[in-house]
């Protein structure tokens, strides 16, 4: 039998969502279960600092969790590089300072505010000063890929087409349309978040977790075992089927 692995979508410093469904995986699976984290755990929300603490400590403690990278994360992962570093993927006049990406949350929640005559070198010099190095290389460590024999576990989703091994870290961090657009079947079921959606959905080939906690929606979790996959709620686990089973939106 194959033994159940449980997966989180994107918790963008949604601390109290977080606590809620590790405790319904731990319910579910005990203390000892498999997490695989989908990335995403700052930005918007209002505790960002106190999720990675959470995460670090758990990992520290010998929890055998898995903690994927987001294109959050690593946005603010390179503007704690020496020199803060943009990512080009953003639309142009997008950074990670924007009011619709959240890295000022991010950065509230360390204690820094600042205000529209603040100089980024100035920013940038107190995040250092403030943000542990702990965090730092926490984010830094961050893996872009989790794979079991039938799962693909990544943030945003694959490159169709292209091998697992040859997937580049930008797909695996930003794709979106030509991902969600591709109906026939991958090499591995895909695990993924990144693109909010009202619920978790299984769409066959994928399964998205973003349910949306950014925006202040509850987290979801899901545990597998082998490609069979459930959503774990309050009454216990629930079946998620392809969603051409049950629906033809």
């Amino acid at each position: 039998m194959t033994d159940p692995i449980y997966a989180i979508g994107d918790i963008h410093g949604q601390l109290d969502e977080l606590h809620r469904v590790l405790a319904l995986i731990e319910a579910d699976g005990g203390p000892d279960a498999r997490v695989v984290f989908l990335g995403d755990y700052v930005d918007r929300g209002p505790d960002s600092q106190k999720v990675i603490d959470l995460l670090i400590e758990g990992q520290q403690a010998g929890r055998d969790w898995i903690t994927l990278l987001g294109n959050h994360d690593r946005m603010f992962a390179w503007f704690m590089e020496d020199v803060p570093r943009h990512d080009p993927h953003l639309l142009v006049g997008y950074h990670w300072l924007h009011d619709r990406l959240g890295g000022t949350e991010t950065l509230q929640s360390y204690g820094l505010s600042y205000d529209t005559m603040t100089r980024l070198e100035d920013l940038h010099a107190e995040a250092k000063e403030i943000v542990p190095h702990a965090h730092v290389d926490f984010l830094r460590g961050l893996r872009p890929m989790f794979e079991t024999p039938d799962l693909a576990f990544v943030h945003a989703g694959i490159r169709p087409g292209i091998p697992l091994t040859q997937q580049s870290e930008n797909d695996l961090v930003w794709i979106r349309q030509n991902f969600h657009t591709y109906a026939k079947p991958h090499p591995k079921l895909i695990v993924h978040g990144h693109t909010p959606v009202n619920v978790a959905t299984h769409y066959g080939n994928r399964i998205n977790l973003d349910s949306g906690a950014g925006y202040g929606k509850p987290l979801s979790a899901a545990v597998f075992e082998g490609k069979s996959c459930w959503q774990l709620t309050d009454q216990g686990r629930i079946a998620l089927a392809p969603r051409s089973a049950f629906s033809s939106g």
